[in-house]
C-alpha cells in the first residue's frame, strides 16, 4: 500500500505539472509576441501594462496584429540610425492612434547632397555673409570746386620727386588714355573723373606704369607722368601673367609695409624697409607654369630690392605683382595718388596706421589700378630696356621674389 501510495502521489503531481505547462505556454507567446527582444542570446521581457487607476478607464483593446504595449512598435527598416531625429512619442491609446510611418532613409555622408538641396541651404548663409560693397566715397575735390588745374600741376611733383620717368610722345600719351577710358567703360566706370587712375600696360615690351587724371567726364585723359614696371614673367613655377582688368584700392585689403628683410637668396622682395605695399586683394591670374590655366593670386604693387632688382625695372621679371621704383612708391604714399577710400576712412573712424602722419594727400586721390596689354610687337624708344650691365647685376634666384 505504502508503494501504491507513492505512485498514486507521484501520477497527481505529474499531472498537476502537465496542466500548469499548459496554461503557462499561452503567457509565454503573448509576451514574445507583444515587445519581446532577442539580446545578448537571452529573452527580454517587456514590462506588462499597468492597471489602471481609480476613475481611469481601462486602455483600449489593442487591434488585432498589435502589441499591447502603448507605444507602436517602429519597424526595424525604419529604426532611427545615429544623427537622425527620434520619432515622437505615440499617443496613449495605441489603437487610435494614426500608423507610424517609416523614417525617411538616411543619407551616408559619403554622398554628396543634390545640387538643389545644396544651394537651398547655401543660400541662407551666402546672403547672410555676403557683404553689399559700399559706394565710394568721394574725394575732397569731388565734392567741391577746386579749380582741375591744381591737379594737373601734379606734373610738376612727379618730375621733382621720382628720378625713373618715361617720356612718352603726344601721340602715345592720347592712344593710352583713349585705351583707359575703354577699358574703364567695359568695367562700368566710364564716368569716373576728377580723380587720379594708375594705368599699367604689361606689354613684354612696354611694362610701365603712367598717372592719368580728367576733369569732367566726356573730357579726355591728361597723362602725369610714367615710369617702369615689372610685371608676372611667366616661364617658371608660381609665376603668374599679371592680371588685366579694374582693380579698387580699398581698406577692405589693408595695406601693410615692408620690413627690409633679406630672403634666402640675399633679395629683399618688397624693397627697403618701410616701403608701401598696396594689397589689391585676391584676383584670378594666369598661370605662367605647366599647362597654364588660371588660379587665385594675392596681387599687389609695391617697391623691389633698391640694389639688385631695381635697375632691371622695365622687363617681365615678378611673380605676378607690380614692381615700382622707390621714388614712385615714395610719391605714391606721400601724395596720396590712389588713397581716397583710405583717407576717407581716417576721416570717418580715425587716423590708419598705414597712412604717415606727414603725409601731403593730394584733393583729387583716386582708387583705381587699371592693368591692359598693348601686345605691341617692337619696344617704342620711349620704353627702353635694361642694358646687359643691369641684368648682369641680378645675382642668382632674384626671379623668385615677388
Amino acid at each position: 500500500m505504502q508503494q501504491a501510495g507513492k505512485k498514486s502521489k507521484g501520477r497527481v503531481a505529474g499531472i498537476g505539472a502537465a496542466v500548469l505547462a499548459a496554461l503557462a505556454m499561452p503567457a509565454l507567446a503573448q509576451n514574445a509576441a507583444s515587445g519581446g527582444a532577442v539580446a545578448q542570446g537571452h529573452i527580454e521581457r517587456a514590462m506588462p501594462p499597468l492597471l489602471p487607476g481609480p476613475g481611469q478607464a481601462p486602455a483600449a483593446k489593442p487591434a488585432s496584429g498589435a502589441s499591447s504595449a502603448q507605444v507602436p512598435r517602429i519597424p526595424d527598416t525604419a529604426r532611427p540610425l545615429p544623427g537622425m531625429p527620434v520619432p515622437p512619442a505615440a499617443p496613449a491609446s495605441a489603437a487610435s492612434a494614426p500608423p507610424v510611418q517609416p523614417a525617411a532613409p538616411a543619407v551616408p555622408a559619403s554622398v554628396p547632397p543634390s545640387p538643389a538641396s545644396a544651394a537651398e541651404e547655401a543660400a541662407p548663409s551666402a546672403a547672410s555673409e555676403a557683404e553689399i560693397p559700399e559706394p565710394p566715397a568721394p574725394n575732397l575735390a569731388q565734392t567741391s570746386s577746386l579749380d582741375p588745374a591744381g591737379a594737373l600741376a601734379m606734373r610738376q611733383l612727379f618730375a621733382k620727386e621720382v628720378r625713373r620717368r618715361l617720356a612718352l610722345p603726344a601721340a602715345d600719351q592720347q592712344a593710352y588714355g583713349r585705351l583707359l577710358q575703354r577699358t574703364l567703360a567695359e568695367h562700368g566706370h566710364g564716368d569716373l573723373a576728377n580723380e587720379y587712375v594708375l594705368l599699367v600696360d604689361r606689354s613684354q615690351n612696354v611694362q610701365a606704369i603712367f598717372i592719368y587724371f580728367r576733369a569732367a567726364a566726356g573730357d579726355n585723359w591728361s597723362m602725369i607722368g610714367a615710369a617702369p614696371v615689372s610685371t608676372g614673367r611667366p616661364g617658371t613655377y608660381d609665376h603668374f601673367l599679371t592680371p588685366l582688368g579694374v582693380f579698387e584700392h580699398t581698406p577692405r585689403n589693408m595695406d601693410f609695409r615692408a620690413e627690409g628683410t633679406l630672403n634666402e637668396f640675399g633679395i629683399r622682395g618688397y624693397g627697403a624697409r618701410d616701403m608701401r605695399i598696396y594689397d589689391f586683394g585676391w584676383a584670378d591670374g594666369e598661370r605662367g607654369w605647366g599647362k597654364g590655366g588660371v588660379s587665385p593670386m594675392r596681387f599687389q604693387m609695391h617697391a623691389t630690392d633698391p640694389d639688385k632688382l631695381e635697375q632691371v625695372l622695365g622687363i617681365r621679371h615678378s611673380k605676378g605683382c607690380v614692381r615700382i621704383p622707390a621714388a614712385l612708391n615714395v610719391f605714391f604714399d606721400h601724395r596720396g595718388i590712389i588713397d581716397a577710400d583710405y583717407e576717407a576712412r581716417a576721416a570717418a573712424s580715425g587716423p590708419l596706421w598705414i597712412l604717415k602722419s606727414k603725409r601731403e594727400p593730394t584733393p583729387w586721390a583716386g582708387r583705381y589700378l587699371v592693368v591692359v596689354d598693348t601686345e605691341r610687337k617692337a619696344r617704342p624708344v620711349w620704353a627702353p630696356a635694361p642694358g646687359g650691365a643691369a641684368r648682369a647685376k641680378v645675382p642668382a634666384g632674384a626671379d623668385s621674389a615677388d
